[in-house]
């Protein structure tokens, strides 16, 4: 299942539950917080650093990504943003951003007031559990991430992000078992990834050359999926999917 086939509320639900079981009038909430999308364009910036953060910022379709530009004019992406992830869900605490938000693709978003959070949190108990486990997620997927960039060389830095980006997606709904549309360009995954353009394009020479993955037309496929994971020690528990349903209940 791909993105063009995903509408509405579903990416947040979906995700969602897999922190627990959520009531048809948690989905009915769900629903009308996501009642009033909009489209923006690539490459258009969301938030911007400096701004006073009002609305939590919930991407339904496209990427997005968190980034913050050096003094020297450098970028570095700091977060991949898709179907279901709120941008800083309690951002609306602070007095300004410290990054920005931009959309990698035309995307598909819903501003919600922080007042609609507050209530989320104080009349859901299921969805302020699901909330407090997207939270964690975010901040684990970050530390990962803060390792990648440490500790592994460059292919295997970019082949955990293909894994990852799959099981995400594949939570969502929009990735297929071997595959997923990836419209990020060589530059933005450079900047994900501390490398440059042309160390980027060799990397995925490398990659495809070794049978792992094909990256054509802003589509990826990965040409054997526990291959690409061995190949970068990929561990997925630090995603905290397949929660237990007792666990949730409890």
């Amino acid at each position: 299942m791909t993105s063009g086939t995903q509408l509405g509320s579903d990416p947040l639900i979906r995700k969602l539950s897999e922190a627990g079981p959520l009531t048809y009038h948690d989905h009915t909430v769900l629903t009308s917080i996501c009642s009033r999308p909009r489209y923006i364009g690539a490459d258009h910036d969301i938030i911007r650093a400096g701004d006073p953060p009002s609305d939590v910022h919930l991407v339904l379709a496209g990427f997005a990504y968190r980034y913050k530009i050096l003094p020297d004019g450098n970028r570095q992406i700091l977060a991949v943003l898709v179907p279901g992830d709120f941008c800083d869900l309690h951002v609306a605490i602070l007095g300004q951003m410290d990054h920005s938000i931009a959309s990698a693709c035309p995307c598909v978003i819903v501003d919600i007031p922080d007042s609609t959070i507050c209530d989320l949190t104080q009349n859901h108990p299921r969805i302020t559990r699901a909330l407090r486990w997207a939270t964690l997620v975010d901040e684990a997927v970050l530390r990962e991430w803060l390792c990648n960039m440490g500790q592994r060389e460059a292919s295997q830095r970019m082949a955990h992000l293909f894994c990852e980006l799959l099981l995400r997606l594949r939570l969502v709904g929009f990735a297929d078992e071997d595959g997923y549309d990836l419209p990020l360009t060589q530059t933005e995954l450079a900047d994900i990834l501390g490398m440059t353009s042309v160390h980027v394009n060799r990397v995925l020479r490398d990659l495809r050359e070794a049978g792992l993955v094909v990256f054509k037309h802003r589509r990826l496929t990965i040409l054997d999926v526990e291959r690409l994971k061995a190949y970068c020690s990929f561990d997925p528990m630090y995603l905290h999917l397949g929660l237990k349903r007792s666990d949730a209940d409890g």
